[in-house]
């Protein structure tokens, strides 16, 4: 047994938490139970009635990393996993961006391999689960997939390197359901800056042509993980409003990965949509600070701060534990954007399976209806959690599409 400090946004107190460290199917049942008897039911009742759409979910790539599960194991609860049906099922998800992620250290045609072995993956978990999710390609297939109780599955590639400099591989992604392609990862592309990377002047050439193929063919794009400079020419080069899938507020923590409130106007005005993530060092300046510290040290010892696994690696060798993020600093950052943006220009990309941590009560994709329960205790109206669970995405596709028909005319 482990002893966990858990905040109740409801009451600001602390709970002692006990739990196994491998919760069994029916202790996972009766929490969900009393979780009920709370205002989660308000919450758990407006899911129900309109879907919840998260923008990032690194599944596919935490399970071929984990190299024992596969697609079949996922219909019962995976402790080493945030993400399996029986807890999509309890969190009301209603759409799902799949990311089909690859690795950095994956280039030119090794990058494009992998990401065809992703997105097959997600095809064939879709196909594993015909009752449990279906396949969406459109705003529209989302809306159907989610009247008929299904989890809407889209899919999402995380990184320009996955595409090989070569926009017939962007072409052919789309064909295989791809509809959003994150301009770069960690590193720079030869075409796009980084957050994360030296400075290359931002967006160059072949990066204009890559966000105009993608809005020929509606293909959302996404500038989670670009610099500023990239991002700012990004939103202005698009003929369709852009996303972020999966940030946060740069005012309120001052991590890399993060964005200014001049870049959110600027995405907002465009008519796109910022996605709130749950990364504990994107929302937590106490965390942004131990994750800081650990990337020195990756620095210090010649290792490369970008490589996610090098940073897990070293995570086993400090000395001082990861700070706690909780599910009210998810709080701060959804009202601030609010604040700044409109509610009209938010959404939420939980990250699930690509964090090593989680916010406490945020561990899993179960924990949606209590993100929402918090909300309406906060005074947020319905109207709104409507928009930020997925009303304001679903425009974004809508609109994304609109604009691929009417530059399809001129072809």
């Amino acid at each position: 047994m482990r002893r966990e400090d858990r905040a109740d946004p409801a009451s600001k107190t602390i709970v002692i938490v006990k739990t196994s460290q491998r919760e069994n199917e029916s202790e996972f049942t009766e929490r969900k139970k009393r979780q009920m008897e709370s205002p989660l039911a308000e919450a758990d009742q407006l899911l129900r009635k309109v879907p919840l759409i998260d923008g990032h979910n690194d599944l596919a790539w935490a399970v071929r990393k984990d190299g024992h599960l596969g697609v079949a194991d996922l219909d019962r609860l995976q402790p080493s996993l945030q993400t399996d049906l029986v807890r999509l099922q309890s969190g009301r998800v209603g759409g799902q961006f799949w990311s089909v992620y690859v690795p950095c250290r994956f280039k030119g045609s090794d990058a494009v391999a992998a990401t065809i072995e992703q997105i097959e993956f997600v095809h064939r978990m879709i196909e594993h689960f015909p009752n449990n999710l279906a396949l969406a390609t459109s705003a529209k297939q989302v809306e159907d997939a989610f009247a008929t109780g299904r989890v809407a599955s889209l899919l999402g590639a995380e990184g320009g390197h996955c595409i090989g400099e070569s926009l017939g591989i962007l072409r052919a992604f789309y064909r295989l359901g791809v509809r959003y392609l994150t301009l770069t990862h960690n590193e720079n592309t030869s075409w796009a800056e980084a957050a994360t990377d030296v400075s290359i002047g931002g967006l160059r050439p072949f990066g204009y042509e890559v966000i105009s193929e993608m809005n020929l063919l509606g293909m959302l794009v996404d500038l989670a993980h670009t610099s500023r400079s990239t991002a700012l020419a990004s939103i202005q080069a698009s003929r369709a409003p852009v996303v972020m899938t999966h940030s946060s507020c740069r005012e309120l923590v001052d991590h890399p990965r993060n964005v200014d409130d001049e870049t959110m106007r600027a995405l907002a005005d465009a008519g796109g949509v910022m996605m709130l993530t749950f990364v504990p060092s994107f929302i937590s300046a106490e965390c942004a600070e131990w994750d800081a510290a650990l990337r020195r040290k990756a620095v210090s010892q010649g290792m490369d701060p970008r490589d996610l696994d090098v940073l897990r690696e070293l995570e086993k060798e400090q000395e001082l534990p990861r700070p706690k993020a909780t599910l009210s600093h998810v709080i701060e950052h959804l009202e601030y954007a609010r604040e700044i943006v409109g509610v009209e220009s938010i959404g939420l990309g939980g990250d699930y399976d690509g964090m090593s941590e989680v916010p406490v009560g945020l561990e899993d994709v179960s924990c949606y209806p209590a993100l929402f329960a918090a909300l309406l205790e906060r005074g947020w109206s319905v109207t709104d959690c409507t928009k930020l669970a997925g009303q304001n995405i679903l425009r974004v596709l809508h609109e994304a599409e609109g604009v691929a028909k009417s530059l399809s005319r001129y072809q």
